[in-house]
């Protein structure tokens, strides 16, 4: 039977990763699927990962019709055994309702990959949508670390290495930008909470609050 599974953690957590591995899996068997992406860091139709795999994709544009879409590639005698969507947080709440009539009067296994919550803490839409749709919600067993080595759970937007906690919600970036650049970085609950990146954590290790005071 045919399910919708969404597969959720925080950046650099190796889910674009896995939604490479589970498409070629696939495809060594024979199988063919549809790859969705939207707003990937490789540019526009691109799947990446960041151990540098890379594979083309169809670009999830605002108001596209996932849905119509793939019963075009059918209606046209193409085959569509799965889909994998990647990045699935940015999607409408109209695209992730399509993805589960893709499931269901398709009978088409529909693999979504995204990140839960934003640089505030709070749920994407999409990411919300398919936590209430999905028939398996699964957390990605690669443990991301926040730079001082427990688990990172909540991910920061940077800029020049500060964290920051007003903006749009969605601002393309990655980790490991340059100095400068709106970057995003993996923190655990109690370092979010204090706004301490791994930049302000290095400062904090060259500028002790107390001073060492010599005996002599």
């Amino acid at each position: 039977m045919s399910e919708l599974v969404f597969f959720s953690g925080t950046m650099d957590c190796g889910k674009s990763t896995l939604a490479l591995q589970i498409g070629h899996n696939r495809s060594a068997r024979g199988l063919q699927g549809v790859i969705f992406t939207r707003d990937d860091r490789a540019g526009e139709g691109k799947l990446s990962s960041r151990l540098g795999l890379v594979t083309e994709a169809v670009e999830a544009n605002e108001g596209m019709d996932l849905y119509a879409y793939l019963v075009a590639q059918l209606t046209k005698g193409g085959r569509v055994d799965y889909v994998i969507v990647d990045e699935a947080q940015f999607l409408a709440l109209a695209q992730i309702d399509q993805l589960a009539r893709v499931v269901d009067d398709l009978e088409v296994d529909v693999f979504a990959f995204g990140i839960t919550t934003d640089f505030r803490t709070r749920l994407f839409p999409g990411s919300q949508r398919l936590i209430e749709l999905a028939d398996r919600v699964e957390q990605l067993q690669v443990e991301a670390l926040c730079w001082c080595g427990a688990r990172a759970t909540h991910n920061a937007r940077t800029i020049e290495g500060a964290m920051v906690v007003e903006g749009a919600q969605v601002v393309v970036g990655d980790v490991n930008r340059p100095a400068g650049e709106i970057g995003y970085e993996v923190l655990c609950r109690r370092h979010h909470r204090r706004r301490m990146t791994a930049a302000s954590a290095r400062v904090g290790a060259l500028s002790p609050d107390v001073l060492p005071v010599s005996s002599a």
